[in-house]
């Protein structure tokens, strides 16, 4: 579990940081893909990251690559979500279980989305406020660790070419 979470998640961003990258920019492009990819919206998030990435210029592959990694974070807060948009608008609580919102957005996606507008909107509220926060904050803690890790792989030609010999 462990190899296969390093070559899915940490030899991409590394070949990134080896293409040029700065660590601050893909603690960037990392921080803005993972709470682009919380966006409690089913559906958008991949092109939100794309247009992010494009007015921000910032990497499209290391977005795209942590959004789709923390999917099923973005389906566990949908509900937290819309449960804090509703305490922010001071509206009664949605009568839907987590569970009853997936079966009604998995049997009709159009309908579900009209039936939850209110609560979505709510929803997107509570995370426009809370996303430049958390963005903010794994850029800090992001940027080190990638700082870190070009330090760690300096050596990247050996470790690059014994990880695929052994492959």
């Amino acid at each position: 579990m462990k190899e296969k979470l390093y070559r899915a998640v940490v030899e991409p961003l590394l070949r990134l940081l080896r293409q040029g990258l700065s660590p601050e920019r893909l603690a960037l492009s990392v921080a803005f893909g993972i709470a682009l990819g919380l966006f409690p919206v089913l559906g958008t998030t991949s092109l939100l990251c794309a247009l992010v990435a494009i007015l921000f210029r910032l990497n499209i592959p290391a977005m795209q690559l942590v959004n789709h990694l923390v999917f099923p974070l973005q389906i566990a807060l949908i509900l937290p979500f819309i449960r804090l948009g509703e305490l922010l608008y001071g509206a009664a609580p949605l009568p839907l279980s987590l569970m009853q919102i997936e079966g009604l957005l998995h049997s009709n996606y159009w309908h579900a989305i009209s039936f939850l507008a209110k609560s979505l909107l709510q929803a997107t509220t509570a995370w426009f406020i809370l996303a430049p926060i958390a963005i903010y904050l794994m850029y800090l803690i992001l940027t080190p660790l990638f700082r870190r890790l070009i330090e760690r792989n300096r050596n990247w030609h050996e470790v690059y070419f014994a990880r695929r010999d052994k492959a």
